[in-house]
């Protein structure tokens, strides 16, 4: 079975985009990191209670990305592989890189959006692994991936805002995409690399079209600023991207069936 985790280096976070210099902020807790993490950590344990108590890992044998399956209509299996994982060091690095990654981007992006995002990059790794891997895999990491490219767009589209961080923070993101991927491409590798590269390129694409586009609204540090993209715009780079990836499972799934 392959699992979509990322190798330590995924886990390293980019540098931290120095918030406290863009405004004043009230004190704001990322909750939906937190809900995440808790509900992956929970199924988890549900996971190797299973194995434990039954001799089954029922969780992953309901919910991990088995394509057979898929084709008799096992839908879900598109979405639910993001919350199971294969080893505590499976899980380990996942939610490491969720904490670290996610607590920023959600604080940008707000709870909605991110969950958003979140959900829609697993779907998207899910759907590109479906459509290219005949293994089974399982892990949050397409999501994280996802994640990560959000990262990407958001220094790049708001370097003006963010100063002179942002060279150095969209380098560091770009290499540990790129070095993860090159590393899921080792012979013998177990990691899903197709899915990191659907999830990788889900978040992006959401995150061109939906994420922030901050605007500095003062004249001295620290900048208040603003999100200038409208929760329209978002929900319909969500729906567009969600279409597109859907296409692409229908499309996958009249070809084997056919």
């Amino acid at each position: 079975m392959k699992q979509d985790h990322p190798s330590p280096s995924v886990a390293s976070p980019p540098p931290t985009i120095p918030e406290e210099q863009l405004a004043a902020r009230p004190v704001f807790r990322p909750y939906v990191t937190y809900v995440l993490i808790g509900v992956c950590v929970l199924v988890y344990l549900i996971q190797i209670g299973t194995q434990s108590f039954l001799g089954q890992d029922i969780p992953a044998l309901l919910g991990v990305k088995n394509n057979d399956l898929i084709l008799q209509g096992q839908v879900w299996r598109l979405f639910t592989p993001i919350f199971l994982h294969g080893s505590i060091l499976h899980i380990a690095f996942n939610m490491y890189a969720l904490f670290y990654i996610g607590t920023m981007l959600e604080r940008f992006y707000g709870q909605a959006r991110y969950l958003g995002l979140f959900i829609l990059s697993g779907f998207a790794g899910n759907v590109i692994s479906f459509m290219f891997s005949p293994y089974q895999s399982l892990g949050s990491s397409t999501s994280i991936f996802g994640l990560l490219g959000a990262e990407g767009v958001l220094i790049y589209q708001n370097r003006e805002i963010f100063g002179p961080i942002a060279r150095r923070a969209l380098s560091q993101v770009v290499i540990i995409a790129v070095v993860n991927l090159i590393i899921g491409l080792t012979p013998g590798s177990s990691i899903d690399n197709w899915g990191h590269i659907g999830g990788l390129i889900g978040g992006t694409l959401f995150a061109w079209f939906g994420g922030p586009v901050l605007h500095r609204v003062g004249l001295t540090p620290p900048f208040p600023v603003m999100n200038t993209r409208t929760e329209r715009e978002s929900l319909g780079a969500g729906v567009g991207v969600g279409a597109l990836f859907f296409f692409l499972a229908l499309v996958a799934l009249f070809m084997r069936r056919g």
